[in-house]
């Protein structure tokens, strides 16, 4: 099972040409960019991976997954997840319309308080809901349904996550939803794993714009007559960056060509924990090899350094996947470890 080529180089050609870094903080001061969602939208992207009887665009998990990687890669500021891997994976999967809109999903946080009655009444509060403002339909899980509610319905407070992207607070008080039953292995642990699969995507694309912008600027810049790249502290800060660019596509890759067969929760769990801890040292290498410049505003470098640090937060951080693979691992015993990475995905 491959990728499309031709989706890599159309979704390339549209990111390069429109997310650009005037675009980028225009559309972080807006909190959205409704341009490049445009553009976006025109081509089907958002809903590859769905059926097309249902309102998709076709195409694969793998395909998603791939433009995912390029909307980390081009930084570009529009919810490509949650319409389509996350929200409208939930709202086919139960049989619900899918809209021509955004939709968007409740990530699950402790302080969530929002339930959706047996006759489709939705009340409560959902926090750092991603770009909430912005969307047409809330998708949510209730007790054994799916729930499709217009986002309009609920008192907003707008809050923005560290790469200034929306993160808002939605409180609903009675507003009607569609409803339907979630068919098996549609529930709040699948999404928790099919959202840390959807970050491990756009986390590969932005450790390797880092890395490709932190080999361009110190073969550029020079310092005592040479560019800054040849010198030994700097090139470490260049290997480990491209290391880590190489090792989260690559754990993302393998997570999703699980995920296309099947069950993929160990490959899941293992490629967050990667790419979280690779986020942190390719950002220290990409910043330090960058030094004062890496920090300013006016330079591309935070567009993807913020994205990973708040990405790696999202569906669970080093601990709590560190624990789930531990506790697989544990639970496999020593003579099934082997088989256990190497054989495909395992349940505890």
């Amino acid at each position: 099972m491959t990728v499309d080529a031709l989706i890599t180089d159309t979704a390339s050609r549209l990111f390069g040409e429109l997310c650009t870094h005037s675009a980028i903080q225009e559309a972080e001061a807006r909190g959205e960019s409704s341009a490049i969602w445009q553009a976006f939208a025109e081509t089907g992207f958002p809903w590859i991976s769905l059926s097309e009887e249902a309102g998709g665009s076709g195409g694969t998990l793998l395909d998603a997954l791939e433009v995912l990687r390029l909307v980390g890669y081009y930084a570009a500021p529009i919810p490509a997840a949650e319409t389509g891997v996350l929200g409208g994976w939930l709202l086919t999967s139960a049989g619900l319309e899918l809209p021509e809109g955004i939709v968007t999903v409740v990530p699950g946080s402790p302080l969530d308080t929002l339930a959706v009655s047996d006759s489709g009444q939705v009340t409560g509060t959902a926090h750092m809901v991603p770009w909430g403002r912005n969307a047409q339909r809330l998708a949510l899980l209730g007790h054994g349904i799916v729930a499709s509610v217009d986002a309009s319905a609920a008192t907003i407070s707008h809050a923005t996550s560290l790469a200034g992207e929306p993160r808002d607070t939605l409180t609903f008080d009675g507003a009607q939803a569609d409803i339907a039953a979630a068919p098996d292995g549609v529930d709040a642990h699948a999404l928790r794993f099919r959202g840390a699969l959807s970050r491990v995507a756009l986390m590969a694309g932005a450790i390797d714009k880092m890395s490709r912008l932190t080999v361009s600027y110190t073969n550029e810049r020079e310092q005592f007559g040479k560019p800054v790249a040849r010198f030994q502290a700097v090139q470490q800060h260049l290997v480990w960056a491209s290391q880590d660019a190489a090792l989260t596509r690559m754990a993302a890759e393998s997570a999703g060509r699980q995920a296309a067969r099947g069950d993929a929760r160990f490959e899941i769990a293992a490629a967050k924990l990667v790419a979280n801890q690779a986020a942190t040292r390719a950002t220290k290498a990409c910043h330090q090899a960058h030094g004062a410049m890496g920090m300013t505003q006016e330079y591309e470098l935070h567009h993807s350094s913020r994205r990973l640090w708040t990405w790696r937060s999202e569906y669970g951080g080093v601990r709590e996947w560190s624990n789930w693979v531990g506790r697989s691992a544990v639970a496999h015993g020593a003579d099934g470890l082997y088989p256990l990475v190497t054989g495909g995905s395992a349940a505890l």
